[in-house]
């Protein structure tokens, strides 16, 4: 196809071909590679076994490790194969019941998912910020950035509960906290969603800062709702009216997209508010601080009691065993 001389008469179609091409291309590579690399692993312990050559089979024994994690690394790419795996992700999270406690909460995940796309080389570039009344954050929205960043993020998705002795809390008692995440695909430029403009309600108001001199003084952040379907989005990050827009009607876009899919598909609607619904007890994941440590996934129950590592960014165990599951 790219051959053809006509390939490239609509430049707009040949950048979403180029770039399957590309990740094709990665994964024959990859596969090829760790092909050779079993087989060259697997004649050198015949040669070792049959001479007892005992550092040969040490060599051989430290690169079984290895091994797995490729082929892990492997098994899970090759199960992202939806349509909206590949996109880069646009994530919300949104503090709930729990007051300041639930504020602080929903920061401490924005610092894990921080964490864990810095682990992954995966870049975020944040959105909309809302900071909380006393400490924490209201909600956030940012994009990350990377190879099959939706693929991965969308295991994230649902209500995240935490049980600790509140810091806010003078007495010291335990406190539950629940936040919400929500997950969506930055989609293709390809893809048509049309937006008519009649439907949008557009805000402008100042946005937040620090204080004094860094005051922003124009009304350079915008909201827009989508009247229709009431999906809001706002981004008050650059100091452009223009670019928070732009941004906004962005983030807008992939709302829509993925609207539209649930409702084409009742199935897939039934399985998102399963995954998604606000309503507390509906938690996907548990991170318990009191009265004994443990972080448990409800939907695998894959567990770990190295809380600190989780929140440090160590959420690939769960995320896979999610994806494989």
């Amino acid at each position: 196809m790219i051959a053809k001389d006509s390939f490239w008469d609509v430049p707009e179609k040949t950048t979403s071909i180029l770039k399957e091409r590309t990740k094709l291309s990665e994964a024959i590579e990859t596969w090829d590679t760790l092909v050779s690399d079993i087989e060259e692993n697997d004649l050198l312990l015949t040669m070792a076994m049959e001479e007892s050559h005992e550092e040969s089979l040490e060599e051989v024994k430290r690169s079984i490790p290895v091994l797995e994690k490729r082929i892990k690394k492997l098994s899970i790419e090759l199960m992202l194969t939806e349509e909206d795996d590949s996109c880069d992700a646009i994530v919300s999270i949104n503090a709930g019941a729990g007051g300041t406690d639930s504020q602080d909460w929903a920061e401490m995940l924005l610092r894990m998912y921080r964490k864990w796309s810095d682990k992954k080389g995966f870049s975020l570039k944040t959105i909309d910020y809302q900071p909380g009344d006393e400490a924490g954050i209201k909600s956030v929205t940012f994009m990350a950035s990377g190879p099959n960043a939706y693929g991965y993020l969308k295991a994230e998705s649902g209500v995240h509960r935490l049980v600790r002795i509140s810091p806010f809390n003078a007495n010291g008692k335990r406190q539950t906290s629940f936040t919400s995440v929500f997950v969506y695909p930055e989609i293709d430029r390809d893809i048509v969603i049309e937006i008519e403009e009649r439907d949008l309600r557009i805000d402008v108001y100042r946005a937040g800062g620090a204080g004094g001199q860094h005051v922003n003084k124009t009304n350079s952040a915008v909201r827009i709702t989508h009247q229709p379907t009431n999906i809001v989005v706002q981004c008050q990050q650059e100091p452009s009216q223009h670019k928070n827009k732009e941004i906004a009607m962005k983030v807008l876009k992939a709302r829509l997209y993925q609207h539209e899919k649930m409702i084409q598909n009742q199935k897939l609607q039934e399985m998102h508010d399963d995954k998604d619904d606000i309503a507390w007890g509906s938690q996907i994941r548990s991170y318990i601080l009191h009265p004994y440590r443990l972080v448990k996934d409800h939907r695998t129950s894959h567990e770990t009691g190295n809380v600190n590592k989780v929140l440090d960014g160590d959420l690939d165990p769960f995320i896979e065993t999610f994806l494989l599951s």
